[in-house]
């Protein structure tokens, strides 16, 4: 009776449903969406899945033209995702990202009038995916309150009295110029706080720059008969990876870490900082990120292989645990 009882709690649970219903690969409309229009970027690909499931932030730094805003494009269309997409600059306004500013005029009850500013939603208020194109050329002023929406994806302002408006936001995909010193995009680094706020970074870089002809010859293939970048894709489509999308979340909560898992990422961190030197002065090892939402990604992983639990990358000795840090930034862990 025991083992009956475990069976059938096992066959009911958000995991077994997810690998029953995708069994083949979750997530497979957005990622068929993905490798159909974009070629090659395995790594971006990851990073966006790995965020639309543990509903986490990603930040991308590499060049223009090499695809960094249509892969999230693509990705929000075939997850059936609102989509916003904001061009940062120098001069960028609080309301371009929020909505618009709206003024209203009403009789005050003392006589004369009284003017009140508000917010009609819109932008990050009203989406699930957000693409914040060059983030590192907003001004000090809408950057900080952008990033607090990004963590605490609530708003309050005039328009909200004394209530909280929460936001539908599950992913944004922030993206910025190579800032490397004696680049030619002259673009700053975006400050250690602000990437903290994304917990998947990567660099991209594009297929003629890195010499890798053979993916280059596929997108010359892939644009050589004049296919639309962006295909039309059907009601039903769209539905598909929306539910798929909500039956990756449901999974995602029912993910365990286990013990061994969660005392070996405790043993990297405690090498990299005794052992290799890593500190606050060299480098961005916060506790939000590696304590907390480390194992969001963990987790996403474990998802999108099909798994109960985070289990460990075998093919890495346990004698040296710092190998697990390529594992893990690559989502493998």
């Amino acid at each position: 009776m025991l083992w009956a009882s475990a069976m059938l709690k096992h066959a009911t649970s958000p995991i077994a449903m997810f690998q029953r219903r995708y069994s083949t690969r979750p997530l497979r409309q957005v990622q068929r969406a993905l490798d159909e229009q974009i070629i090659g970027h395995a790594a971006g690909k990851e990073a966006v899945l790995l965020a639309l499931i543990a509903q986490e932030h990603v930040y991308i730094e590499g060049p223009p033209g090499v695809a960094k805003t249509l892969l999230a494009e693509t990705a929000a269309e075939a997850a059936g995702l609102s989509f916003f997409f904001y061009q940062m600059h120098r001069d960028t306004k609080l309301h371009e990202l929020i909505g618009d500013a709206v003024i209203l005029k009403e009789p005050a009850p003392e006589g004369g009038e009284l003017v009140r500013s508000l917010t009609r939603p819109g932008g990050i208020l009203t989406a699930e995916l957000c693409v914040l194109d060059d983030i590192s050329r907003a001004p000090g002023e809408a950057l900080n309150i952008l990033l607090r929406l990004l963590n605490e994806r609530q708003y309050n302002g005039p328009s909200t009295g004394s209530e909280s408006w929460q936001l539908p936001l599950r992913t944004a995909i922030a993206t910025s110029n190579p800032s490397d010193p004696g680049s030619r995009y002259y673009t700053e680094p975006l400050d250690p706080a602000c990437l903290d706020r994304f917990v998947l970074q990567l660099r991209s870089d594009g297929a003629v720059s890195a010499g890798r002809w053979d993916e280059a010859a596929r997108i010359i293939d892939l644009f050589s008969e004049g296919q639309s970048s962006k295909p039309h894709r059907d009601h039903k489509v769209l539905q598909n990876g929306a539910a798929e999308l909500q039956k990756a979340t449901a999974a995602h909560a029912a993910v365990t870490v286990p013990l061994p898992v969660r005392q070996l990422l405790l043993k990297v961190l405690q090498q990299l900082v005794q052992k290799h030197g890593v500190n606050q002065k060299n480098s961005l090892l916060t506790d939000r990120t590696f304590l907390v939402k480390a194992l969001r990604v963990m987790r996403a992983r474990a998802v999108l292989e099909g798994r109960q639990d985070v289990s460990l990358a075998r093919r890495y000795s346990r004698e040296d645990p710092t190998h697990y840090c390529r594992s893990y930034s690559q989502g493998s862990f």
